[in-house]
């Protein structure tokens, strides 16, 4: 079984097990199994079909790829938030940023709070910056070092734009000190 990193909004980075199997196709699934289906095999279901009315939503999760237009599909996407537990964002190359705003948009216009999981062509140099638009999991490309990843989220003191995790930034709180202690000697 594989692994990924998984980065809680409320926690630390650690490596969980990874029982997800991407299917192509539900049939012969009875929703025991952890399936993740790309989105346009979802959207390919019938609106009786089993895996839309009866499978529990921590078995079911969709797979976005960054052709995926999720504006176009808001309304879709927004009905299906409830059945899934996980989104998972594809990556087909490192230096393509798509995928940030698909995660930036579930986040933050969707009100998406599931897990949303960075894969494909996912660096550690990437990690911070996946974090602060949304991802809290990510299936590191092979060739990456698990032990350099954990430390990618703590490999700054300081952070002086706010993320999906923090409201605020770290500048922000202290301007915002400093502004009442300038007001209390007041």
């Amino acid at each position: 079984m594989s692994e990924v990193l998984t980065y809680p909004r409320e926690g630390n980075a650690h490596f969980a097990a990874d029982d997800w199997v991407l299917v192509q196709d539900v049939a012969g699934l009875d929703g025991s199994q952890r399936a993740l289906m790309p989105l346009s095999v979802w959207l390919a279901l019938p609106s009786d079909a089993p895996a839309k009315t009866t499978w529990s939503p921590a078995r079911l999760g969709i797979a976005l790829t960054v052709n995926d237009d999720v504006l176009a599909l808001e309304q879709t996407l927004a009905q299906g938030l409830p059945r899934w537990s996980l989104i998972t964002v594809d990556f087909p190359v490192f230096r393509d940023g798509r995928g940030y705003s698909q995660a930036a948009w579930l986040r933050h216009h969707l009100g998406w709070q599931g897990e949303l999981r960075a894969v494909g062509d996912v660096l550690i140099d990437q990690l911070r910056a996946m974090a602060r638009v949304g991802f809290d999991s990510f299936a590191l490309r092979a060739d990456q070092d698990s032990a350099a990843a954990l430390v990618q989220f703590h490999a700054f003191a300081h952070q002086m734009q706010g993320d999906w995790r923090a409201s605020r930034s770290q500048l922000a709180v202290q301007r915002s000190a400093h502004a009442l202690a300038g007001e209390a000697r007041a």
